[in-house]
Formats: structure tokens, C-alpha cells, sequence
């Protein structure tokens, strides 16, 4: 028995297949069977029940999951304490908000590769909830995204926050008044989709005045929102400091509105009993190079 089948059994348990386990640990899939076969052997027992879809414990198996755990948890501890930054090695895996790539994401990249050249990074920009579900099924070390992610598996390091404004072609013919939730439902909304905190906002927006809106116009991509709206199509919500330009040229203007948006809240989450461990490092590392507004304290 050695910790390379520890963990691929882990991870098979963890996402559910051979398949996302050999995707996870980047090895072919006779690799993990053959693995898996060879705890087997060496404990005696069944571990999988294989003649499902998805992988299903045995109860020796669920026996095992934990403690399999805790020694992959004590080699990410080992290694965190004792190896140097320069020989760390591995895919840290991370999920990140849109905002982030186009704002202060490079150089948290760039740091990250100068001080553990031996470590690939894997991004994945999508929207908020999948980007979590991923954590939380393991597919993900760290996720940098808006919103403030509590569960008792969940760590959350605040980013800071950013101004978001409603906005709109100067074209589109809005009054010049405050405008207010009741007053918005005159006019085509352009927004994420359901899964992303954006949408979030806007609904809590509408709701605390008591306004339920449901004719939304969804995409998933905020420079989607912002060609839509500069366009003449809609009224959008977007982060002001990556559309000065636009601002500036006159494409798009800021709708002011009554009550006022709050700002959005970024954090860095990871999980609390992860198996990276550079995925502390790097939400704390985000956490400083975050140029963010009124950072809270970690």
C-alpha cells in the first residue's frame, strides 16, 4: 500500500469515477483501475461496487475514505512545512470570476509561477455557483469569485470589494430622475445568468423594494452585457473601473438609480480539509495583490 493508491482511491470515492479521477491526477485510466486493483489486493477487500454508473463505495470502502483522507491531508502539511517554494510540484487548480481575469489575475499568476516554477496552474473562468460546486466536489483548490461563501467545509479570505453601476447607451431614451426598481421594469434588463452572484444582486436589488422582475435578457459574459448595452439594447449592471473607457468615449453612461447598489463583495475560498497545499498560499497571496477596494480584515 503507498499514498499513490491512497490518493487515487480518494479521488475516485471523491468525484465519483475512474474517469474524473484520472482527469484529477492526470493519469490514464488503466493507470488509476490498475491502482485501485492493486489496494485492493494489498488490503483484502473490495473498495468499489463497480457495476454502477458512477463508482459506489463498499463499506470497507467508506471505512477507508476518511483515513485515506487524513494521510493525503498530513503529505499536503508535510510538504507545506517542510519543502522549499522552488520544489513544489503539482496543479493547483483554480476557479475564477470574470472580473478577476480582467483586473489584478496576472500578477497573482506571475507571482505564483516565479516563487514555485515547478507548479502548473490550471484556470477556469466560468460563473460563481459552478465555480463552487467544483470546490466543493473537489475538481478546484481555490476559488476567486464575488460573494462570500459560508459552509462549515468552506475557507473565505475577503478580496476586497468593487463599484458596480447601472448603465446604458446614452441612446436609449431613460429619465434623467434617480431611477428606482418600480421605474427599471420599463425597460429590458441584460444580466448572467441565474448562476452567477451578478444576477443575485440584481434580484436582492428589485426585491427590497418589493418589485419581482422576470424579464431578464441573460448571457455569460459581462462584456456580452456591455456590447448588448452599448448597443441600445438594455440597461446593464457593470463593474465601472473596466468600462472607463467606454465611459469616457461615450458608449456607455451611468444610470444613477434609488436605492444605491451596494458594492460587490470577492473572496478567496478553499476547502477547509483540501489536498493542495498551495491553495492556502495562494488565496492569501490573492488576498494582498488584490488592488480591491476596503479590504477586510482575513
Amino acid at each position: 500500500m503507498n499514498l499513490r493508491q491512497l490518493e487515487t482511491f480518494f479521488w475516485g470515492a471523491k468525484l465519483g469515477s475512474f474517469v474524473g479521477a484520472s482527469n484529477r491526477l492526470r493519469a490514464t485510466q488503466s493507470t488509476v483501475s490498475m491502482r485501485i486493483q492493486e489496494l485492493e489486493r494489498e488490503l483484502g477487500v473490495i473498495l468499489f461496487e463497480r457495476n454502477q454508473r458512477s463508482l459506489r463505495l463498499t463499506s470497507k470502502g467508506r471505512v477507508l475514505l476518511p483515513l485515506a483522507e487524513q494521510m493525503i491531508q498530513l503529505e499536503a502539511e508535510i510538504r507545506s512545512v517542510i519543502v522549499a517554494s522552488e520544489a513544489f510540484s503539482g496543479t493547483l487548480r483554480i476557479g475564477v470570476a470574470e472580473v478577476i481575469s480582467v483586473t489584478w489575475l496576472p500578477r497573482l499568476i506571475k507571482t505564483m509561477r516565479e516563487t514555485y516554477p515547478k507548479i502548473s496552474i490550471e484556470m477556469d473562468e466560468a460563473l460563481t455557483l459552478p465555480l463552487i460546486d467544483e470546490l466543493r466536489a473537489g475538481a478546484l483548490d481555490l476559488v476567486l469569485a464575488p460573494g462570500l461563501h459560508i459552509e462549515n467545509t468552506f475557507r473565505s479570505k475577503h478580496l476586497g470589494t468593487m463599484e458596480f453601476c447601472w448603465m446604458a447607451s446614452p441612446s436609449l431614451p431613460l429619465p434623467a430622475a434617480p431611477i428606482t426598481p418600480r421605474d427599471m421594469i420599463a425597460w429590458p434588463i441584460i444580466t448572467l445568468s441565474s448562476q452567477s452572484h451578478h444576477r443575485r444582486s440584481i434580484d436582492e436589488w428589485f426585491q427590497s423594494e418589493g418589485v419581482v422582475f422576470k424579464r431578464f435578457d441573460t448571457c455569460k459574459s459581462l462584456n456580452v452585457a456591455a456590447s448588448l448595452a452599448a448597443a441600445g439594447l438594455g440597461i446593464t449592471f457593470l463593474p465601472k473601473r473596466c468600462y472607463d473607457k467606454e465611459l469616457k468615449n461615450g458608449t456607455l453612461r451611468i444610470i444613477e438609480t434609488k436605492p444605491l447598489m451596494s458594492a460587490v463583495l470577492f473572496s478567496a475560498t478553499t476547502l477547509i480539509n483540501g489536498t493542495q497545499p498551495l491553495a492556502e498560499i495562494a488565496a492569501a497571496l490573492a488576498a494582498d495583490i488584490s488592488d480591491f477596494e476596503q479590504k477586510s480584515p482575513s
